[in-house]
């Protein structure tokens, strides 16, 4: 009995070891250290896009940030970073202006999740910018006449300040109706469920909109239905017989004529870049990020399969390998096991 155990116990550890080495090597394979992360002192100068931008003044945009700081159990609501500095330099390259506003005024609360990119850093290191979301103005201050577009930044906090609030509602309006362009990313299409026409049609009607869906919202907080007021995707499907969405937490926006939606935080460069050419001009050229060559990869994944996802990863050997295996853990969570182990695979 006792040499039934020690084989037992050797056989154990040697699976167990074999299981180690095996995940040693995988691991090794990725080589990760091979694709270096985005400097942490990266400034505005060293953006090429923004220094190559456009020169002349086209004119001036509002971003709009949450002015709420935690949601539920202590989730922080802040406005996204990624949300708001990309597509900041964006409007900024291509020759607008910026200035935030928020429901309170004053300093914006700030949520920081995804990995950062060289553009999130250098907002964070612009003494203007910060100048700016540290003292956003008061939406009752601002005059909508000023500007030419108004961009609604995510972030869970929109949910309770940009929802049923007159003065964001107002805002979009009075600039869409002026012949303005509306843009809004992730949770940022809230500010735009209640609005209304000068006619009192709701500005949703017959129009496409994105936005963040049910699935991504309850992914990340189960109980989502009871710490948000609602929740968006609803929220747009009643107001629009046109929502659409797209394989979660990959880029995807929605262009209607001067309104322009993304559904989450990998959709911003797409909004703002989309939101430049409904105001008349073709946007600064821009190389890609390395994530979005990841999220090039991902979309060739879920909509033509593997080998398709493969072709185009050979095609963009500088896509980012962690959020490729960001999308597998994903799969791995909600046990789609084999997709999981289909997307391991693309991150070598």
């Amino acid at each position: 009995m006792k040499s039934v155990l020690r084989t037992v116990i050797k056989a154990t550890l040697v699976l167990f070891a074999a299981f180690v080495l095996g995940g040693a090597l995988w691991w090794n394979s990725l080589d990760l250290s091979s694709q270096r992360l985005a400097d942490p002192r990266t400034m505005p100068g060293q953006l090429a896009f923004l220094s190559d931008g456009i020169q002349e003044k086209r004119g001036t945009i509002l971003a709009v940030v949450t002015s709420t700081t935690t949601a539920g159990d202590a989730i922080n609501a802040g406005y996204e970073l990624t949300e708001l500095a990309r597509a900041y330099y964006v409007f900024r390259a291509n020759g607008y202006d910026v200035e935030i506003a928020s429901p309170q005024g004053g300093r914006a609360p700030v949520n920081i999740d995804e990995e950062l990119t060289e553009a999130d850093y250098a907002f964070l290191n612009d003494p203007e910018a910060q100048r700016l979301v540290n003292a956003t103005r008061r939406l009752t201050d601002v005059d909508s006449s000023e500007y030419d577009a108004v961009y609604f930044v995510g972030g869970k906090g929109a949910m309770f300040d940009f929802g049923n609030n007159p003065e964001a509602e107002d805002l979009a309006v009075h600039i869409y109706e002026r012949g303005g362009v509306v843009g809004a990313v992730c949770h940022g299409p809230a500010a735009l469920v209640g609005a209304r026409l000068s006619d009192g049609t709701p500005f949703l009607v017959d129009k496409s909109v994105a936005g963040f869906t049910n699935e991504e919202e309850i992914f990340l907080i189960p109980n989502a239905g009871e710490v948000f007021p609602f929740l968006l995707e609803d929220a747009l499907r009643d107001q629009s017989s046109h929502y659409t969405e797209a394989q979660k937490y990959l880029d995807h926006t929605v262009v209607d004529g001067r309104l322009v939606t993304g559904q989450n935080p990998w959709s911003t460069w797409s909004v703002a870049e989309e939101m430049v050419r409904a105001m008349g001009h073709e946007p600064v050229q821009r190389e890609a990020t390395r994530e979005e060559e990841a999220i090039e990869v991902l979309a060739s994944y879920y909509e033509q399969g593997l080998e398709a996802a493969k072709n185009t990863r050979k095609a963009l050997p500088d896509a980012d390998k962690r959020l490729i295996l960001l999308h597998s853990l994903i799969a791995a969570m909600e046990w789609e096991l084999w997709r999981a182990f289909e997307l391991q695979s693309l991150a070598h």
